[in-house]
């Protein structure tokens, strides 16, 4: 896999929920939940957004009335987009205040549909699906910034602006690095 390809499905490694730690949030999810890259970061384009989802069957009644709960708020309620439900191969949950910005080189595989013979990634095309989703997401990234400013400290326990700031660090380190070693390279061959 050399890129991300948006609205993919993916698994990430353990080491990015190293990185969420390292940042001060929390990641207490102990499952190993897929991820939909759901679109670029305005700020770098190596940079995703993605969603944590789940299999919706999985939940009982409570988490189901709970999520319900959240779907049922006035869409002018940030609350309204904590959660959504759609479907993929299957009725899924999406995670959407667990948003956080990811890069290829945290992602450890494609989640895969299919016959065992014959997989393949798994991309959401549903148009009213994405809409949605990015919807949400955008609204929680911008509550996010603004809450931020305003009280000095995040509102969402994973801290995706800190994530967000970190991996951009990352790739201007690798950047800078690259750049570094082409301009070493061309002054050799002079």
């Amino acid at each position: 896999m050399s890129t991300i390809n948006e609205k993919g499905i993916y698994f990430a490694k353990n080491e990015f929920y190293e990185i969420i730690k390292k940042v001060g949030g929390e990641w207490n999810d102990t499952k190993f939940r897929p991820l939909v890259a759901l679109f670029e970061s305005t700020e770098h384009p190596d940079i995703y957004w993605a969603v944590p989802m789940g299999d919706y069957s999985h939940r009982n009644e409570n988490a189901k009335k709970r999520i319900k709960s959240f779907l049922g708020r006035d869409d002018k309620d940030i609350a309204s987009c904590f959660y959504h439900i759609g479907k993929t191969d299957k009725k899924s949950i999406f995670f959407i205040s667990d948003a956080v910005p990811i890069t290829l080189k945290y992602i450890e595989r494609e989640y895969l549909v299919g016959p065992k013979e014959s997989q393949q990634a798994y991309i959401i095309k549903n148009p009213n699906l994405i809409s949605e989703l990015e919807r949400k997401v955008g609204r929680v990234i911008s509550f996010e910034k603004v809450y931020t400013k305003a009280e000095g400290h995040p509102k969402f326990r994973q801290r995706m602006l800190d994530i967000h700031e970190y991996l951009l660090s990352e790739l201007t380190d690798i950047a800078v690095q690259n750049t570094v070693i082409e301009d070493n390279e061309v002054k050799r061959e002079r």
